[in-house]
């Protein structure tokens, strides 16, 4: 099966199949694409994809599009399917789970039950996620900051630092994550300061990457160029205030967010949260040294 070249610097289209919600070959699609930092591809998500029809309309438009398919699908009988229609259509096909679930299938010596997820009964993780999500709306740029001591975790950082985008793709795992607005001259709200240094996150970036991005939301807005949100030298004040903040309070985790992806960071900032976490209950179960 031959996939159609593309000139370099084209971008190249990949197609997320699911009979579900799509999120998990979507996250691994995701994470592979963080080793071509180069390339430009565009991710189209085809969700609850069950019956022959919906395989064939998909297909039929990736071999037109000349695009890659990376596919959940969790009925032997719908992988078969796709396989063979897939050849049919001349289209690249990676059947991200069908492996996965024949292997552990072995190892745990049982059948699998073989039911898209989104067909199972909601779960205590479900709700837990949806309420998280509705948490991080209502505690954004810092809304309601009596909110900051229920949160799993605070991020902090100047305008542009992905504090939104960040908070909800954390909040899609299941953690309630406010984030607060670092203004020069402006004192954050006291609630910060008050947190256990676990919980909170600064964000920090390359001035030369902000400016580029503040500039090119100033354009976008329609606004002119010289507006203090994008001139250097404000823009350096901001970031100073900001890093002296940090600076201030050496046992929170910062992070420089420049040329990174949101997953990226996302993964740095639970990676850490689940260090601290584990140290904390670790801590908690210790006995108390002798009297």
């Amino acid at each position: 099966m031959t996939q159609p070249s593309a000139p370099p610097g084209q971008q190249r289209t990949i197609f997320v199949v699911s009979d579900s919600t799509g999120e998990t070959a979507e996250r691994v699609v995701r994470a592979s694409l963080l080793q071509f930092p180069s390339h430009k591809v565009r991710l189209r998500l085809f969700t609850r994809i069950r019956d022959r029809e919906a395989v064939a309309d998909v297909l039929q438009k990736a071999g037109e599009a000349g695009a890659l398919v990376v596919f959940t699908l969790v009925s032997p009988g719908q992988r078969e399917v796709f396989h063979a229609m897939a050849r049919q259509y001349d289209v690249e096909a990676v059947d991200v789970i069908g492996a996965i679930i024949a292997k552990v299938g072995t190892f745990l010596d049982d059948s699998p039950i073989n039911i898209p997820s989104s067909s199972m009964p909601l779960s205590e993780e479900y709700f837990r996620r949806v309420e998280a999500i509705e948490f991080a709306v209502k505690s954004d740029d810092g809304k309601e900051p009596r909110n900051l001591r229920k949160a799993d975790l605070v991020l902090a950082g100047v305008s542009r630092t992905s504090k939104t985008p960040l908070s909800t793709y954390l909040a899609g795992r299941g953690l309630r994550v406010a984030n607060v607005p670092l203004v020069l001259g402006v004192s954050p709200p006291s609630e910060l300061f008050d947190l256990p240094a676990e919980r909170v996150v600064g964000l920090t970036v390359d001035i030369e990457k902000l400016l580029e991005i503040r500039r090119a939301r100033l354009v976008l807005l329609g606004m002119p160029a010289e507006t203090n949100y994008g001139l250097r030298e404000h823009v350096r004040s901001e970031l100073e205030f900001a890093n002296d903040i940090f600076r201030e309070h050496p046992e929170w985790t910062v992070i420089d967010v420049s040329g990174r992806a949101i997953e990226e960071t996302a993964a740095i900032i639970l990676e850490a949260y689940k260090d601290r976490e584990e140290e904390r209950r670790a801590s908690m179960t210790e006995p108390p040294p002798p009297a």
